[in-house]
């Protein structure tokens, strides 16, 4: 008597992943495309052998659609699109292994992998030049205003100078990295006159101005660790006549009229004399002549 016994493979096991949880540091520039996490990493295992089933999911709001991996049944997970530190610095994703298709009317067993992502920061942007204000909301680009000051013709100064709308500054915008700034004048600076403090940005004379002309002058903000990223900006230096004396009115009260019906922009007479207009005068002791 011969006997045939067939043993069907029964669906009683679950996949098995092999790491179910993941950490990966991943930089800020990483280009699109590159794999983050190999697939021999991500693979799971089936003791009945069936085929395995991907699918990723997010579980952080507003950073779905970076990550994926390369097919249903490859679970190498890779860059899909451009990271922005300043827009989420860490996510944690779930990748599924069923041993079914997604939507299979058969029992399927699931197994469930934890990937949790780190967003380090690049040094990807130039230095800004503070007060700056961003466009539209756009962390990327910070636009700021020309630095003004002003010093008094055939006077030497020996402090920095006063500068609105503050002192020469400038951060590094990628704030965890915060690499050292240095600071130099690379246009306007005619005759050397000015000079600025490599380190703290600080604006001061070499020699004294005999020229009323204006400067307009360049200053360059570079990161220690990177040359090539660096900001200009605008300082306009104004020369100007020293002011030793306020200005004063000729008179501590001035009385006028006007009369009833006149249109605006009529004037205002004298009072006691209706034909005089009246004239508001002040005086500056340091221009006599004037």
């Amino acid at each position: 008597l011969k006997i045939v016994v067939t043993i069907l493979n029964e669906n009683d096991n679950s996949p098995v992943f092999a790491q179910p949880n993941l950490t990966r540091d991943v930089p800020e520039d990483t280009k699109v495309n590159t794999a983050i996490v190999a697939r021999e990493e991500l693979s799971a295992s089936d003791a009945d052998l069936d085929t395995i089933y991907y699918e990723l999911t997010t579980t952080v709001q507003d950073t779905d659609g970076y990550f994926a991996i390369r097919g249903v049944n490859n679970p190498e997970l890779y860059l899909q699109k451009a990271l922005d530190y300043d827009k989420f610095n860490s996510t944690t994703l779930l990748l599924y292994a069923r041993d079914r298709p997604v939507n299979s009317p058969d029992h399927t067993n699931t197994a469930t992998a934890t990937i949790t992502i780190t967003i380090k920061q690049s040094d990807t942007r130039a230095p800004w030049f503070l007060p700056c204000t961003r466009l539209h909301n756009d962390n990327s680009v910070c636009i700021s205003s020309p630095y003004s000051g002003r010093v008094n013709i055939s006077e030497m100064s020996m402090e920095p100078l006063l500068l609105e709308p503050g002192p020469i500054y400038a951060v590094d915008p990628d704030y965890t990295i915060r690499d050292r700034i240095v600071y130099s004048i690379v246009g306007g600076n005619t005759d050397e006159v000015f000079s600025v403090d490599a380190d703290t940005g600080n604006l001061t004379m070499n020699k004294i101005v005999t020229s009323p002309d204006s400067f307009l002058l360049q200053v360059m903000a570079t990161q220690v660790s990177d040359i090539r990223k660096y900001s200009v900006a605008t300082v306009e230096i104004k020369v100007i006549n020293k002011s030793n004396f306020p200005p004063y009115f000729e008179k501590g009260v001035y009385n006028g009229m006007v009369f009833v019906g006149l249109p605006q922009g009529s004037f205002v007479y004298q009072a006691g004399d209706p034909s005089t207009p009246l004239v508001i005068t002040a005086l500056d002791q340091d221009f006599p002549d004037v």
